[in-house]
């Protein structure tokens, strides 16, 4: 479709665009979800010394006679080390995590060892080295742990604790204005009127976009007013959000105001209109610093055009290395018909079968159909001129959220 920009071009102009924010330095029990503004090195050795991998017994091992009972000498607890050094042809009690005694090359599981009193006996002999975590193993202070723009998930803000670091300089999260536009709009829990409906997209970005964002504001509801709108845009690009959000009136209806508003505010979109289904209205602006992001009125399009280029966009500004959208191959639960010159993202819900995990396309497509989008675990990416694809084929799928295989 010659007057519409196809998916791919559209998000690597977004995400050009969104370059990270500044810096900020967070505790770690802040960090979470963050990404890293710098990378980080290992300030300390873990493991800082040879420890036990398990509960058992030190030897040498080339001194162990099998069948010949052993006295223990002493113990290696966690915290607190046997002080002194092992005796050749002794044994020392050791527990996992605890430092091995000097004199002894390798841990004996206590599930092997035969224990009378304070003697052990061993019925062969042990490998040398087994059962122990060598010092540096894991990692050697000074070496590279994380990467630039890794998102702190809970392994790494563990590595990082155990490295040495207390804080860590992190990419600020955007903040975040939405304003909803629409005459037939009344707010949540209000009961519409004639010609009205309730205006549910607040609700449905406050939840996708909140866990990306450092602030979201609430802008509430325009009408389709060219000055009330203009008003509200006008204060909004006013304000010290990083990312402004509408949702309607973007299309080319009589009506649809934003696209107009936006170019008399000093900030005509930089790409309006994509070959994407449901979605197609979505228009992206620059104002100075902020990015303004036009989605579509119908539900299930400003959700979806949210999932696959607002989302991206505003891991980029947090410093994401890989802000996506992240795909995966499943095969198709059942058949999917042929596509037309619009990249459909797809509803759809995923199977466990025994064979594996499969995606099974959702029957309804409408833009407006709320529920089959509550009811998606997933989007399938169904490109452009697609023929029809028989159960089976590979095809690319983005999760929405977290999601419970059915």
């Amino acid at each position: 479709m010659a007057d519409l920009l196809d998916f791919d071009t559209a998000l690597t102009r977004i995400l050009a665009a969104a370059t990270p924010l500044g810096t900020v330095e967070h505790q770690l029990a802040d960090a979470a979800g963050h990404c890293l503004a710098e990378p980080i090195f290992a300030r300390l050795t873990q493991p800082p010394f040879d420890a036990s991998a398990m509960d058992g017994y030190a030897v040498v091992a080339d001194a162990v006679v099998p069948n010949l009972p052993m006295p223990v000498a002493g113990r290696s607890e966690a915290g607190n080390g046997f002080a002194g050094t092992c005796p050749r042809g002794a044994a020392i009690r050791i527990f996992t995590g605890a430092p091995l005694p000097a004199g002894t090359d390798t841990v004996v599981m206590q599930e092997d060892v035969v224990a009378d009193g304070d003697r052990v006996t061993l019925s062969v002999r042990p490998n040398p080295g087994q059962h122990i975590r060598r010092r540096g193993s894991d990692f050697a202070e000074g070496a590279p742990l994380l990467a630039k723009g890794t998102r702190l998930t809970p392994g790494a803000l563990s590595l990082a604790a155990a490295s040495g670091h207390g804080t860590l300089a992190v990419t600020r999260r955007p903040r975040l204005a939405l304003l909803m536009t629409g005459d037939e709009l009344v707010p949540p829990g209000t009961k519409p009127g004639p010609d009205r409906i309730v205006a549910s997209n607040g609700a449905g970005l406050f939840g996708l976009l909140a866990p990306l964002c450092r602030r979201i504001d609430d802008l509430g509801i325009a009408g389709d007013d060219e000055a009330v709108l203009g008003a509200h845009l006008a204060a909004a690009l006013a304000g010290d959000a990083d990312v402004i959000v509408t949702t309607g009136g973007a299309s080319v209806g009589d009506r649809d105001f934003v696209k107009k508003v936006l170019g008399d505010l000093g900030a005509p979109p930089d790409l309006w209109r994509i070959a994407m289904r449901p979605g197609k209205p979505l228009m992206f602006a620059r104002h100075g610093d902020k990015l303004v992001f036009g989605l579509p009125g119908n539900p299930v399009s400003a959700l979806t055009t949210a999932v696959t280029l607002l989302v991206p966009a505003l891991r980029a500004l947090a410093g994401d290395a890989d802000p996506g959208p992240h795909l995966v191959t499943l095969p198709l639960a059942e058949a999917l018909g042929p596509n037309g010159p619009r990249r459909h993202f797809h509803r759809a819900r995923l199977v466990d079968t025994e064979s594996g995990l499969l995606v099974a396309p959702l029957p309804e497509t409408d833009s407006a159909h709320l529920s089959s989008f509550a009811r998606a675990d997933a989007l399938i990416v169904h490109h452009e001129l697609s023929p029809a694809l028989a159960a089976g084929t590979p095809v690319k799928v983005l999760f929405l959220g977290a999601v419970t295989p059915r």
